[in-house]
């Protein structure tokens, strides 16, 4: 049995690093599937990034290479893909590390999520996930 949240929060300065296999613009993470298709199963991540931002001095890390197929495809997308499972809410997600950097998520509005993720996210998909996300009147 995973520990639960409260448990996890009982640490002083905890720190929960997960990974995941994409992130929306907002902060969601799909660390469960790939659309409708089933690729792991939850785990403790929420358990453990919900201790880890109750616990005095804690903190969260979400960590992912931002490219998946060779460097075709972005893990930082626009929004949910039918079928996908979010894991990780929005609003547990502390902070969120790639190969370019950090993003702070939590205490974040929308905009500063998706100008912090597209910052962090591969220099070939950045000018895409802009757009995207002024499309959806994000940024």
């Amino acid at each position: 049995m995973w520990p639960s949240d409260a448990n996890v929060g009982r640490n002083d300065n905890m720190v929960a690093i997960n990974s995941t296999i994409k992130i929306d613009l907002l902060g969601q993470c799909f660390s469960e599937s790939m659309g409708p298709k089933q690729w792991s199963g939850t785990g403790g991540q929420v358990d453990f990034f919900r201790g880890a931002n109750i616990s005095k001095g804690g903190q969260g890390f979400v960590t992912m290479p931002s490219t998946a197929k060779k460097g075709t495809v972005s893990r930082i997308v626009p929004a949910l893909k039918s079928g996908a499972v979010v894991t990780t809410n929005k609003n547990d997600v502390d902070k969120v590390v790639t190969e370019y950097g950090i993003a702070q998520m939590r205490g974040q509005n929308a905009r500063q999520r998706a100008l912090g993720l597209i910052r962090i996210s591969h220099p070939d998909f950045r000018d895409e996930l802009k757009k995207a996300a002024q499309a959806m009147n994000v940024i």
